[in-house]
């Protein structure tokens, strides 16, 4: 069986760790310093179910509530990952700019495959957002939610999985249950 190709776009304020769950993902390290990206991608191929799938993340530039969405974060993307951080409710408020962007962009976001990723849980103890205002807002949106901490890679697999199953369901090639992380 042939992998399947996805592109994935990840978005969200900066500095939320948007590369850091990237790059956990891809290379199993966790990058500490921070250099404000400006557009990178990565590719890995794994498996989820006995399917191969060869993904192109595209990490964005972290995004504003005045941001000018680039053209290319539309074009050719299957899926998009938004990012914020538990230990910033400016994120948090940001990520719902970036949602109404795609909304705009994007028409009709019952069909566009998209999840909602609180970042940096190991920071609980400087947590602005609760894990039910994430919640909230996924079930608001009707879209899948988890949270992660790429600096204790927990859940960062989890995420490119939620993503992928999100965007083959999309598709109609997973049943409506199966694969939908809530945590």
């Amino acid at each position: 069986m042939a992998s399947k190709q996805r592109r994935i776009a990840l978005m969200g304020f900066r500095s939320v760790g948007k590369s850091s769950l990237t790059i956990q993902f891809v290379e199993n390290q966790f990058v500490d310093s921070y250099d404000p990206t400006i557009e990178n991608t990565f590719h890995k191929t794994f498996k989820i179910n006995g399917q191969e799938y060869a993904l192109q993340l595209v990490d964005t530039a972290g995004q504003d509530e005045y941001s000018i969405l680039p053209q290319s974060y539309f074009i050719n993307i299957d899926g998009y990952i938004l990012v914020y951080s538990v230990n910033s409710k400016k994120s948090f408020e940001v990520i719902q700019f970036v949602y109404d962007k795609l909304l705009d962009m994007k028409g009709n976001i019952g069909t566009i495959p998209v999840i909602l990723v609180g970042n940096k849980s190991d920071l609980n103890m400087d947590r602005e957002v609760s894990t039910e205002a994430g919640k909230r807002v996924a079930e608001k949106w009707k879209i899948p939610f988890l949270e992660a901490s790429a600096k204790d890679n927990h859940s960062s697999q989890r995420v490119f999985e939620q993503i992928v199953t999100t965007i083959e369901r999309a598709s109609g090639n997973v049943p409506e249950k199966s694969g939908c992380i809530l945590s």
